[in-house]
């Protein structure tokens, strides 16, 4: 008997209408998955039914593109040890990184069926004392979450905002190409849409984060990004009732969303404290392994982000 979470009848209609979800054919679906998992002698996966229709929905239910998305997902997990290694999340220092904040899935979503807002603040740590290594791994903490807790992120996709209070070159200075190559790589191999980016409070440093990260991005998705001004504007896009009250908005004070993420990733101490035992043996993989080496060497060539 599959296991898998109810959802709303607004996810229902958007799984039915939008990523081909036929819920006679999930079992079905689950167990071709499963046996093609089986057989690659190089995974060792998590085979949750909760875990996989995760990857199936976010992939639309195409199985081929389904057996790509979990290979690359643990072949990233495996390759960056850096983001992905030694996530206590009752660790001092850990907490420390939680504490600031940098990227927050918001309490509230753009109604019953829309997209959840997740909240990068950019500027909210100082790049002197703190590593943006330890920053993208308690960011990974939350997205591995996300993928197995929370339906409207897989759904209906995330919007991001992007806060640029802040930040200056010297946040920007710590990202090295083979570091974007890693961070964009991972995006990839997560099964999550990203339905816009919006950017707000521009600063000194935006022009050159911009430019920084163009070059990995989809015609598709360079174009649903949005620069506002103000809170106004921002409030055009997102209203007031999904936003912090630091932005002008009704959905609670970043203090106890901060607090919030904290424990949930607490909570879930023991998945954080297991998931190391998930990597592949890149040893046994048919054909050439695939290594921090050969995907993100220096002669290496980047690819686009497709987002739909």
């Amino acid at each position: 008997m599959v296991s898998i979470r109810q959802i709303s009848p607004e996810l229902e209609e958007k799984c039915r209408t939008e990523l081909n979800e036929v819920p006679s054919r999930v079992p079905e679906d689950l167990a071709a998955l499963k046996q093609w998992l089986a057989k690659q002698p190089h995974l060792n996966p998590r085979t949750g039914d909760q875990f996989l229709v995760g990857f199936l929905r976010g992939c639309k239910y195409s199985l081929e593109k389904t057996k790509e998305k979990l290979d690359s997902f643990y072949t990233v997990k495996t390759a960056i040890p850096e983001f992905f290694e030694n996530r206590d999340p009752t660790d001092a220092k850990l907490q420390e990184y939680m504490m600031l904040g940098v990227n927050l899935p918001l309490p509230h979503t753009m109604g019953p069926a829309g997209p959840r807002i997740v909240l990068v603040r950019m500027g909210s740590y100082d790049p002197s004392k703190y590593s943006i290594v330890d920053i993208m791994k308690v960011c990974y903490m939350i997205t591995d979450l996300q993928l197995i807790h929370d339906d409207t992120t897989i759904i209906a996709g995330h919007m991001v905002l992007v806060d640029l209070r802040g930040m200056g070159l010297s946040t920007l200075s710590q990202m090295s190409p083979t570091l974007i190559k890693k961070m964009t790589s991972v995006i990839e191999a997560f099964p999550s849409r990203t339905k816009g980016i919006h950017f707000v409070n521009p600063s000194t440093g935006f022009d050159a984060l911009f430019k920084m990260f163009h070059g990995f991005l989809s015609k598709k998705i360079q174009e649903r990004i949005q620069v506002h001004e103000s809170f106004e504007a921002l409030h055009k896009v997102i209203p007031r009732s999904y936003l912090p009250e630091e932005y002008g908005g009704q959905g609670g004070a970043l203090v106890s969303i901060i607090e919030d993420c904290k424990n949930k990733l607490v909570a879930h101490r023991e998945f954080f404290l297991e998931d190391d035992r998930y990597r592949n043996d890149e040893r046994k993989r048919p054909g050439r392994p695939k290594t921090a080496g050969t995907l993100f060497g220096v002669d290496g060539s980047f690819r686009s982000l497709e987002f739909d």
